[in-house]
């Protein structure tokens, strides 16, 4: 009975330890006033229901490109991953996100912001994660591990970043300065997302190489912007 339960946990702790670690790296990085535990596990639960939401989204969108644009040519797959999943995932992040933070008493510095998004992000990869590896195996856990969970991240962390401007505009009144930060929190992300996906899309070994510059790069910028968001972190 043991040995046939051992795979599985295999598979769960190869899809789900990846996404903790950088969940305890971001909570690092979080200097002033650490965030409750109890908040902190409602918005990985938040991002493991934006999965639901997504999925919904995403086969609406997909079924809409299929009549604009024919399958498996570029314009659908720019339609695809730039306008359907991209904003799907990402949308509904933002909106989960939102919905659990905007306004609570928690919410006082400028770090918290890429706090909630990542943990509302970390929340979408893992639970995402778990089924792929299901899926396929031990093999694609590994390369998830290191592209798409950090991914995620990436696209938590410059979503929380202009989240907590838009916050910070809000509270000082300014509610046009907090609608654009709020538009970018989610464009932003989006466009990275659908980046991500479209270059994982393309077949061959240059545009293999794209990929991984692209991501590199991604991580690089990523780990540079959470540096200097956490030394710079104020109350708001």
């Amino acid at each position: 009975m043991f040995f046939f339960y051992m795979p599985n946990a295999i598979l769960i702790a190869a899809a789900v330890i990846p996404a903790i670690a950088l969940l305890a790296m971001v909570y690092r990085r979080d200097r002033l006033d650490k965030e409750p535990p109890q908040l902190l596990l409602s918005l990985v639960l938040q991002g493991i229901f934006a999965t639901t939401i997504a999925k919904l989204l995403e086969r609406a969108g997909m079924a809409l490109v299929n009549v604009i644009a024919a399958p498996n040519t570029l314009l659908n797959s720019v339609l695809l991953y730039f306008g359907v999943v991209a904003f799907a995932e990402e949308g509904a992040k933002y909106f989960l996100l939102r919905r659990r933070t905007w306004g609570i008493p928690d919410f006082n510095c400028l770090f918290d912001g890429v706090v909630y998004a990542t943990f509302v992000s970390l929340g979408f990869a893992l639970w995402e994660n778990i089924g792929y590896v299901f899926m396929y195996g031990l093999g694609t856990a590994l390369v998830r591990a290191i592209t798409a969970v950090p991914g995620h991240a990436c696209f938590g962390v410059f979503m929380g970043c202009w989240y907590s401007q838009g916050f910070a505009w809000y509270r000082r009144g300014n509610d046009a300065y907090s609608k654009v930060c709020r538009v970018i929190a989610v464009a932003l992300p989006a466009l990275l997302h659908g980046a991500y996906d479209f270059l994982a899309s393309m077949v061959g070994a240059i545009s293999a190489w794209y990929f991984v510059g692209f991501v590199a790069l991604l991580f690089l910028v990523t780990f540079r912007v959470v540096g200097k968001l956490s030394r710079a972190d104020h109350y708001i």
